[in-house]
């Protein structure tokens, strides 16, 4: 190795550089050395790092003068890469010597003892932060990893969890890391303590709270696992609470938290102040209000003398901002400052009304629909671009987008258009769901053990929002091959055109004795006209070609219509029947949702009337569908219907057009289409000519699932009856079942299980207590 002509060897020089480097790195200043020209730079100690990514970093080329300044910014650059423990300069001859001692890199992150969490999830989490396969091993954020997973078992309320993290030298500068978990026991809220109160009990506010000591639904909800942001939520909702009762000044003073010693229980306890209660005394309206105030002044929910509300209070402020809305002020600021008079204990409110400016909307925009077609979004659409924003029209898209049942969910918002003060964008957020519907049903009885059926359909074809049905029925008592198409808009105003062609063989179940066919064979087409936002009305005629066989076992009223089409006195044999059915219908629909709606109405009317065929009847249906939110999660779900069948002139009412009742969809916990009269030799249910359903549910979130609506739980109370033609329809003769049971709009299809209870079943009626059924509705 050559010398300086000073005599200084490379290994002083090294020393020289390292000390001009730590002094220049801790107190700004360097140790002079005498500088020299670089001929060539040389990389010594890498193993994984490529030379040339060390020439990148490194701020010195070849031709250049090194000296104590480039030494230290040098020796800065590469440290400031991460990928070296220890770097050095060394001088041979005119060569720059680069020696680097590379930073282990991570070759695998392993977990032991973890059950909380999946592993793949804590990986991925740990890769984020540093700490993952390939990344450079650094103890620091190894640290910042095993803090972090303590984090996330503390918010699952683990509080004894330890975690030790050994790091595992391997052969080419490589560590295995594995965080070894000791989780612990997980701490239960032990108990909640409210100080204060004096005007609600203990269990009033404790009802408030998401937070509480354990339930039945405790493995799941983790209801009784302290969170932060949880006791911050149930902070709110007692102060709501009081609010909505008229406490205005109603204050949390302070919360506290303790855990006891071993970390297996935690006790809260929360100190209130109530205050007093206050009534509304007076309303005033200041700000434009476009001469429109008692208008405005009609939207307020709060009254004079009444206690206060401010639940109350914040939807009166809603509902004048959504009224100014549909006027496109999409801006408006609508402020209620309260006027206390404590010795009265009253309280006035005055509106500030500030419109700002009439907004138009530059862009209606559509996103997450990745098999439907943009049209078939935007034909629903009543606000357009370039005019005026209107709060009403822009809910009512949404609404019909959502009642297509399409899609799982339906946002908007409605963002200022960026570089403007006077134009919004709507954007539109779909999440799509399977329209294509593989459908089984089924039951679990004494007398027939397991039941099953099952079809197949297409909706929304091709993303087109054209339905196509090719449904194929194989239940052992009911065979169906059905090819129909809806178009909803065969023109461009909104007329729907549908047609079916189809088969159809049913025999009676297991349980009957009595034995017969029925075979259908026909087709029919239909138009529906909108004549307003929500109402359509559907005309419609068909053609059906039925055969009826019977033989001995046959129940009376099938042998009686073989008879009467025959003329065979023993009413064995085949009849056949032509109808031309002619079909005129009304339905209303305002529900939020075709699939889970939470507020609205559907109605439908269709009569079905045959004057030309062999067998001449008409038969009709009403049927009505009544939504309400009771409370935040809670939806009230009425449904009734009213069906009648009468033969005209001397005809008899068709057997095969019968209505029925019994199973999912009418009365739960009675064998499908078992109610009303049965056969007087066998006891076979027959059906009848009318019909008397009525349902009601209590429809709940299923714990857990948040505001996902697709999963729910319910409570419900059925009652129903079929009638005989020209019998009259008895209330008394109605059967009642309530039950319990969860739907799911699950990637095949909407899904329903019930449990129910017969309440008053009589003697020869058929009961099943369990029923399921995938693709039914309400």
């Amino acid at each position: 190795m050559k010398l300086y002509s000073d005599r200084i060897t490379s290994t002083s020089l090294r020393r020289s550089l390292i000390g001009a480097a730590v002094l220049a790195l801790c107190s700004g200043s360097a140790m002079a050395i005498e500088p020299f020209v670089i001929k060539d730079i040389r990389v010594e100690g890498i193993q994984r790092t490529e030379a040339g990514t060390v020439f990148s970093y490194l701020p010195v080329r070849v031709g250049e003068t090194f000296n104590d300044d480039k030494s230290v910014t040098a020796i800065k650059a590469l440290y400031a890469t991460g990928f070296f423990k220890d770097v050095k300069l060394e001088k041979d001859g005119q060569v720059l010597v680069v020696l680097v001692e590379e930073r282990p890199a991570i070759a695998k992150v392993d977990f032991t003892g973890t059950k909380e969490f999946e592993k793949d999830t804590l990986i991925k989490a740990l890769k984020d932060i540093g700490v993952g396969e390939a990344k450079i091993f650094d103890k620091a954020s190894v640290d910042r990893a095993e803090q972090e997973l303590k984090r996330q078992y503390l918010s699952r309320g683990l509080y004894g969890v330890k975690v030790e993290t050994t790091v595992t030298p391997l052969e080419r500068n490589r560590v295995n890391i594995n965080f070894v978990v000791d989780e612990g026991e997980i701490a239960k809220i032990k108990e909640i303590n409210i100080v204060g109160n004096k005007v609600f009990s203990d269990k009033e506010l404790k009802d408030q709270l998401a937070l509480n000591t354990g339930g039945w639904f405790s493995w799941y909800t983790k209801a009784n696992q302290y969170s932060k942001t949880k006791l911050t939520g149930d902070i709110e909702s007692l102060k709501s609470y009081y609010l909505n009762r008229g406490y205005i000044s109603m204050n949390i003073d302070s919360t506290q938290v303790s855990i006891t010693p071993d970390k297996k229980d935690i006790y809260i306890t929360i100190n209130i102040t109530e205050g007093e209660q206050y009534k509304v005394n007076n309303i005033k309206f200041e700000g434009e209000t476009f001469g429109r105030e008692e208008e405005l002044r009609s939207l307020v929910l709060l009254r004079q003398g009444q206690i206060y509300s401010g639940e109350l209070l914040t939807a009166t402020n809603k509902l004048i901002s959504d009224r100014l809305g549909t006027f496109g002020y999409a801006f408006a600021n609508v402020n209620a400052a309260p006027d206390i008079d404590v010795e009265k204990r009253e309280v006035s409110f005055t509106f500030f009304i500030d419109p700002g400016k009439r907004a138009y909307v530059r862009h209606m925009n559509i996103a997450g629909n990745t098999s439907t077609r943009d049209e078939v979004i935007r034909r629903e659409f009543r606000q357009f671009e370039s005019s005026w924003y209107d709060a009403n029209k822009i809910k009512l898209s949404r609404d019909r987008v959502d009642r297509l049942g399409y899609f799982k969910d339906v946002t908007v918002d409605t963002p200022e258009a960026q570089g403007t003060s006077d134009q919004v964008d709507v954007n539109m957020t779909v999440t799509e769901r399977p329209t294509g519907n593989f459908q089984i049903g089924g039951a679990f009885s004494q007398s027939e053990k397991f039941s099953f059926q099952a079809a197949i359909q297409q909706a929304n074809f091709a993303g087109s929002g054209t339905t196509v049905g090719l449904e194929l029925n194989t239940s052992k008592y009911s065979r169906t091959i059905s090819f129909s198409q809806t178009d909803p808009y065969y023109t461009d105003d909104g007329v729907s055109r549908g047609y079916e062609l189809y088969v159809r063989t049913t025999k009676p179940p297991a349980v009957n004795i009595g034995s017969y066919t029925i075979k259908q064979q026909g087709g029919r087409v239909s138009w529906g006209v909108p004549f307003s936002e929500v109402d359509t009305v559907f005309f419609g005629v068909g053609l059906e070609r039925s055969k009826i066989t019977t033989d001995q076992t046959s129940p009376t009223r099938f042998q009686d219509y073989v008879r009467s089409i025959t003329g065979n006195a023993s009413g064995v044999g085949t009849a056949q029947a032509t109808a031309v059915p002619l079909t005129m219908a009304w339905a209303r629909d305002s529900r939020d949702s075709a699939t889970t709606p939470t507020i609205g109405r559907y109605q439908r009317a269709n009569l079905e009337l045959d004057v030309i065929g062999e067998q001449k009847y008409y038969r009709a249906v009403y049927e009505q569908q009544w939504y309400k939110p009771l409370f935040s999660k809670v939806t009230l779900a009425l449904k009734g219907e009213v069906d009648y069948g009468r033969g005209l002139g001397n005809s008899n009412y068709p057997v095969f057009k019968n209505f029925y009742a019994g199973g999912i969809g009418s009365v739960r916990g009675y064998y499908s289409s078992s109610l009303g009269a049965v056969d007087t030799r066998y006891g076979d249910a027959l059906g009848g000519a009318s019909r008397l359903i009525g349902n009601a549910e209590l429809q709940m979130p299923f714990p857990g699932s948040g505001q996902d609506r697709s999963l729910r739980w319910f409570v419900f109370v059925d009652g129903g009856q079929v009638y005989q033609e020209a019998e009259k329809m008895r209330l008394s003769q109605l059967r009642y079942s309530s039950g319990l049971g969860i739907s799911w709009i699950s990637p095949v299809g909407p899904l329903k299980l019930s449990y129910a209870k017969p309440l008053n079943a009589k003697e020869g009626d058929r009961l099943e207590r369990f029923q399921f059924q995938m693709g039914t509705g309400f």
